[in-house]
């Protein structure tokens, strides 16, 4: 992208990670901002930084982080760059979840969408691993665990901001 996408302006707020925070705000009771440090934000919200001063942006890190301070038994993440994932996919991935599966993410006819779903704090070992072993590959992770895929025919929801131009093409969509 060229920049940080976390602080790139979006729709109404300054951010997107503030547009990601106020609309999560309305579908779920917590929301926490995995970062590798809050210090980059303006805005009030509830951070759990990494701790991780490395340049590696992988969210191995976030995970670990995220299941320390919560000490929860799922949580539920989303990349900060998937703006137009809506209630009704959060809704119906929550809904597949179970005790029989690790995770539940979302999948469309591009792939999975491992920053999308339903993790269980069980995780933490195999996170814990991944760190040690320097491999930050989730894909790999939800291969040997127990999955369950929601799949999602229409794939616009997920378009995910990596390039300049799918950025400006979802500044038009807001």
């Amino acid at each position: 992208m060229g920049a940080d996408k976390a602080l790139l302006p979006f729709s109404s707020f300054k951010t997107l990670t503030e547009f990601q925070y106020h609309r999560l705000k309305k579908i779920f009771q917590n929301v926490y901002i995995s970062c590798k440090t809050k210090e980059k934000f303006d805005f009030e919200a509830d951070f759990i930084e990494d701790g991780m001063q490395s340049n590696v942006f992988a969210p191995t890190a976030g995970f670990l982080a995220a299941f320390r301070k919560l000490e929860t038994e799922n949580i539920f993440v989303l990349s900060v760059d998937t703006p137009f994932v809506d209630t009704a996919i959060i809704e119906k991935i929550l809904a597949a979840k179970s005790d029989a599966f690790d995770a539940v993410v979302a999948q469309t006819q591009e792939g999975i969408q491992p920053m999308c779903g339903v993790y269980s704090f069980s995780l933490l070992g195999e996170f814990q691993k991944m760190q040690d072993n320097n491999n930050h590959k989730l894909g790999m992770l939800l291969k040997n665990i127990e999955t369950k895929y929601v799949f999602f025919e229409a794939s616009e929801a997920f378009l995910n901001l990596n390039y300049p131009e799918e950025y400006k093409k979802a500044l038009t969509l807001v």
